[in-house]
């Protein structure tokens, strides 16, 4: 039978899990419900049903009425799924970074030292965001202040706020767009529309390209499927973009362009650069929000 995503992670995790639990939480220690757990720590419980499932974080014990009920343990746990995911990080990888961090059971000094590491990979992570994020931001000054001086970005500026992929490809999608779509209304308006754009303008179209990618990771590293309304809204977004910024994207032709997601090499390796099966994903997220669209 094959595994469904999360279950390879769910036999490693639940058993041990469940074993500490069992000889660690006194009688006395108040339990709370999905939902106070919920309102707790930000996660919604959509979420908390999801990693319970796929043995991420599973609750200590469940009601007579079968509700789930969380220990202290599992919200320091869930804690600790929270700070990863806002690093970035998918599930699986969440999942092995918690396994690494505990110890043997009733080892208090091993289980110490194993949260002192998950914490060191956070910190990590941290210095390792921050350095992105200040690259970023000297490329953002440097085009804000070509831009209040009317001048155009050099190449080594392109490839700080767009990335070297697409700087050094720039010509060639222009050429090969204007073959394949030159006679069309959508190019003459893209064409049009795009003249008049600032520098301000494109570091705007760049920042939302980059959120619209974290929204469709983030429907994908939560394991919801393509037609969930996470994924579909994801989908959404990124329609939205193209619409408001390049030219008019109804449903039916946004399902058009994410069939060349899969189908162009170039962009299923873009996307899959991201994340791996990204371009099939994002792809099926699309034709579900067209076929949501139509009604």
């Amino acid at each position: 039978m094959k595994k469904t995503r999360g279950q390879g992670a769910r036999a490693d995790i639940e058993p041990r899990r469940l074993r500490r639990r069992h000889g660690a939480t006194h009688p006395e220690v108040a339990l709370m419900t999905v939902g106070e757990t919920a309102s707790t720590t930000g996660v919604t419980v959509r979420t908390l049903h999801h990693y319970d499932q796929i043995g991420l974080v599973c609750p200590a014990a469940r009601s007579s009425a079968g509700y789930r009920l969380y220990a202290p343990e599992d919200v320091e746990r869930l804690q600790q799924v929270v700070a990863y995911r806002r690093l970035g990080l998918g599930l699986e990888d969440i999942a092995a970074a918690l396994d690494s961090s505990t110890g043997p059971e009733g080892d208090p000094s091993a289980e110490g030292a194993g949260r002192r590491r998950a914490l060191e990979r956070q910190r990590e992570l941290v210095e390792e965001k921050i350095t992105e994020l200040s690259r970023l931001l000297a490329a953002l000054d440097t085009a804000l202040e070509k831009d209040m001086k009317d001048l155009d970005l050099t190449e080594t500026e392109m490839r700080e706020l767009f990335g070297d992929a697409y700087t050094e490809r720039f010509e060639e999608y222009q050429a090969e767009a204007r073959d394949r779509w030159g006679q069309t209304e959508a190019w003459a308006e893209s064409q049009r529309r795009t003249a008049a754009y600032t520098q301000a303008d494109w570091e705007r179209i760049s920042a939302e390209t980059e959120e619209n990618n974290r929204l469709i990771l983030a429907a994908m590293d939560a394991g919801q499927p393509a037609d969930s309304d996470q994924a579909m809204d994801a989908a959404e977004a990124a329609r939205v973009h193209l619409d408001r910024w390049f030219f008019p994207v109804d449903g039916e032709f946004h399902r058009n362009l994410g069939d060349m997601y899969v189908q162009d090499p170039r962009f299923a390796k873009t996307y899959g650069d991201l994340r791996p099966g990204l371009s099939q994903y994002l792809r099926d997220a699309i034709h579900a929000n067209a076929d949501r669209l139509q009604g």
